[in-house]
């Protein structure tokens, strides 16, 4: 902004009028006493001050601009219609002025001066401020320098209060500072530690040196007053300032006791998984003894049950068919064998769980609509409806996830609600992890089938029950059933590598769901023997 200062406002008139013209902004003062207020206040470019006013003249107040700390480089030009003597215009300049025009002015010269010290007050100010900005930097590196070298006499008190030995390196990669512990492993304070000559780590350090990372790595230092190696943890961290890596901090911790003790730990560890090994062929073997343990006893069980059922039939049909009460007996004992033989069957299926099975790709439509044919009496009698849906090919061990699903369809065709027909649902989703409310995902590597049904159902607090061995939640003399099916199931799914678990309402059915992965991780195991 140019100040224009005249006590006759038509003079100021067309000199504002011409400087406007050309894009200046203006202001104006009709005194010097005015001028001086503004002057105080506003930041001015260039100052047009005529010489010749009341009061204080033009001269009187350049001297007092001049005497301002924020306005005494603001360039000044004199105007003066009378004063054109050489000892005036003199005294124009000592006053503070850098130009003198005599009136009438040539406005094509005005604007060419005005333009010309606008131009030179503005690199002026650029040049105050560069001034400025470097004053600024010294004194900020100046603090920085200051800062540092506490911080380095901090850091260096520091590492002589550490037990272990600590060193700095410099950005040249040379040692510039080492703690008293230092010297006993080296004589020299600018060379590493003599190393066990198994364990150089020097080039290694070099890369991440020359890569600015972090080091770390372990190292025998040879004691130079017992000549023994012990083991250190060296780290090298570097150090940042500005982004910039001002210097390394290292430090070797002694882990000597700390390593014997692992190699020892070691070799023990070693012995013991030897042993272990050795314990698990003999747990194999045995446990293949027992399967067939297993199988004998059940078959010696279910053979001496199979008589005493059919010889009870025999008896009931050819002698006792007029004794109501004899006859009412013997059924009792006919239930209770068939019971007994149910029984040791789940047990013998719940043993063979033990033993691992290949996985192998499985329609499961497929195998739903086989096991269904084998409900066709159940079905028929119930006036069931099954409804299956689109369900994938995923890994599974055939024969047991079968028997998961036989567990769960038997269920459901077994708890229904007296005379009502049975509605059994089975879907499938794709979903995104392992977990029975996950969101569907066509991309999903895990698949959540869901068996619901319409039947009796159960009270959820039970919901950890059902799935314990001969746990039942329902009255034996209305529903048959051992109480194994459901644990079958639950360690059939954890084999397979999945969930099972269920929802339900008492009176209002039951949902069970399974969550298994698409592709098992381990797709070959061993074979289970055909029992």
């Amino acid at each position: 902004m140019i100040l224009i200062v005249d006590d006759r406002p038509e003079n100021i008139l067309p000199l504002k009028k011409i400087l406007e013209l050309h894009g200046f902004k203006t202001d104006t003062a009709e005194s010097g006493e005015e001028a001086l207020k503004k002057v105080l206040n506003t930041s001015y470019s260039v100052i047009i001050l005529d010489v010749q006013m009341p009061g204080m003249d033009g001269f009187e107040v350049a001297e007092a601009i001049a005497g301002f700390s924020r306005a005494k480089d603001t360039p000044i030009i004199f105007l003066s219609a009378v004063n054109t003597d050489k000892r005036f215009i003199t005294k124009g300049y000592t006053s503070g002025g850098i130009d003198y025009l005599t009136k009438p002015v040539d406005a094509d010269i005005l604007l060419l001066k005005v333009k010309t010290f606008i131009r030179l007050y503005e690199q002026q100010q650029q040049l105050k401020a560069i001034q400025e900005s470097l004053r600024q930097e010294i004194d900020t590196r100046k603090h920085a320098q200051e800062e540092l070298a506490l911080r380095m006499q901090e850091l260096r008190f520091i590492l002589e209060s550490l037990p272990q030995i600590a060193f700095t390196i410099k950005t040249d990669g040379k040692i510039e500072f080492v703690n008293e512990h230092w010297f006993q492993f080296s004589t020299d304070s600018g060379v590493f530690p003599e190393t066990h000559p198994e364990d150089d780590f020097h080039e290694r350090w070099e890369a991440h040196f020359n890569s600015g990372s972090e080091f770390t790595s372990e190292a025998r230092l040879k004691h130079l007053e017992t000549n023994d190696y012990r083991y250190f943890l060296l780290k090298i961290i570097p150090i940042f300032q500005n982004s910039e890596i001002v210097r390394w901090v290292g430090t070797f911790t002694d882990i000597h006791q700390q390593k014997i003790v692992n190699e020892l730990l070691e070799h023990k560890v070693e012995l013991r998984t030897r042993e272990l090994l050795d314990k698990n062929s003999e747990l194999e073997i045995t446990n293949h003894e027992l399967q067939q343990f297993a199988w004998v006893v059940s078959h010696d069980l279910k053979e001496p049950l199979r008589k005493i059922q059919t010889f009870s039939h025999l008896i009931k049909d050819k002698y006792l068919s007029d004794n109501l009460e004899a006859t009412s007996y013997l059924n009792r004992s006919i239930n209770s064998s068939a019971r007994m033989s149910r029984l040791i069957s789940d047990l013998l299926d719940y043993s063979r769980l033990s033993v691992k099975a290949f996985f192998q790709p499985t329609d499961l439509n497929q195998l739903i609509s086989e096991l269904l044919s084998d409900f066709d009496e159940s079905i028929l009698e119930k006036n069931a409806t099954v409804q299956v849906g689109k369900l994938p090919i995923i890994d599974t061990i055939p024969s047991q996830i079968r028997q998961v699903f036989q567990n769960l369809i038997s269920n459901a065709l077994k708890f229904s609600k007296k005379d009502v027909p049975p509605i059994i649902h089975i879907t499938a989703d794709l979903i995104d992890s392992k977990d029975v409310s996950a969101d569907i995902s066509p991309d999903g590597k895990f698949c959540r089938i869901t068996i619901a049904d319409n039947g009796i159902g159960f009270n959820e607090k039970f919901l950890d029950r059902i799935f314990v061995i001969f746990q039942r939640l329902n009255n034996l003399s209305n529903y048959e059933g051992t109480g194994i099916g459901l644990a079958i199931a639950k360690k059939i799914m954890d084999k397979h590598n999945g969930l099972i678990s269920a929802q339900s309402i008492e009176n209002e059915g039951a949902k069970f769901m399974l969550v298994m992965p698409l592709v098992q991780d381990q797709i070959s195991q061993e074979t289970t023997s055909d029992i």
